[in-house]
């Protein structure tokens, strides 16, 4: 089958590929398989709340603990169920090799992906030489979808301006860069630069001081926590609406500043955080299981999240704790 083939249901310009995406987490059984029934759920609810599209495969997608029979399952389960709701899916591609990332790729685009994702393999750094010749094959495997770069500290390596420049100019189908701490999307410059050839996508927390910047989305977590409230924060970054932009994003940061605070020294990751997340939220329905070796959040974390939220943003979740906070 080609990679365009005839499944693609959205193209994505720079002009469409916008706002506040939903990263979705993966949903396990108690066996340790993938919950079919239960990923397919929060995707189509996803699309039904009025998300621009929805993304899979990242760290919140728990991509690097995917056996490539299961990576299928998932990217096919979210390319359908957006496909049935006429939204987008973005679906991550990113292995510790060329090939690995090329045949994910490959696949995304037979299934019908509108775009792909991919970040530089993480467990040997990357030479400078080898980074635009690896998006070159990616892209290649991917056959002119467009294309969104990861960009992490976790690859162990950040680009530069004139790198991001490069890969554009070798990968026209660079449409969207996803900026995380420590790289250059996530300063105002960097920002301000990137956005003059591709899209950026930042924490949503960040739109009031990196949306003025040109930052146009996010692979959001908090938009599945909360749909009401992101999605309203991406309408007020549209129209400019700055003060009130800042104040969600402040109220954003202290939620964020919390789960640091009381969560990450026990090792949680970008996974354990957003299943923590969606369920103390009850927007979707994930549950809270991960793969080890790396801690799940545990009913006791809902009801302390719960509790947060009661006395410092109760617009955010459900509201009462069922558990003392500890």
């Amino acid at each position: 089958m080609s990679a365009a083939g005839n499944h693609t249901q959205t193209t994505l310009t720079r002009a469409t590929w916008i706002g506040p995406w939903a990263g979705l987490p993966i949903a396990w059984t108690d066996a340790d398989e993938f919950d079919e029934e239960t990923y397919r759920a929060a995707v189509s609810a996803c699309c039904r709340a009025g998300m621009p599209g929805v993304y899979t495969g990242g760290t919140t997608g728990e991509f690097y603990a995917l056996e490539f029979d299961e990576f299928q399952r998932v990217a096919r389960a979210t390319v359908e169920e957006c496909r049935a709701a006429g939204k987008p899916a973005m679906i991550g591609c990113t292995s510790t090799y060329t090939l690995g990332a090329a045949r994910r790729a490959q696949l995304a685009a037979e299934l019908g992906a509108a775009a792909v994702q991919v970040a530089l393999p993480f467990w040997m750094e990357v030479a400078d030489d080898q980074v635009v010749p690896f998006f070159r094959e990616v892209a290649r495997a991917a056959a002119g979808l467009p294309i969104s770069v990861y960009e992490t500290t976790r690859a162990k390596k950040t680009l530069s301006l004139e790198q991001h420049r490069q890969i554009k100019a070798a990968v026209p189908s660079y449409l969207m860069v996803k900026a995380n701490a420590g790289t250059i999307g996530c300063t105002p410059a960097g920002c301000r630069a990137l956005s003059e050839f591709v899209n950026v996508f930042v924490g949503e927390h960040l739109w009031g001081i990196l949306g003025r910047e040109g930052a146009q989305g996010s692979c959001s977590a908090a938009v599945y926590w909360n749909p009401p409230i992101v999605l309203e924060l991406w309408d007020q970054v549209q129209r400019g609406d700055w003060d009130r932009v800042d104040a969600t994003c402040a109220q954003l940061t202290a939620l964020y500043e919390f789960f640091g605070s009381k969560f990450a020294t026990r090792g949680f990751t970008d996974s354990a955080f957003d299943h923590l997340g969606a369920t103390a939220g009850g927007f979707v329905h994930t549950g809270l299981r991960i793969r080890g070796p790396y801690p799940a959040a545990t009913a006791n974390d809902v009801a302390c999240l719960r509790e947060w939220y009661r006395d410092h943003w109760p617009q955010m979740g459900p509201g009462g704790a069922t558990a003392t906070c500890r």
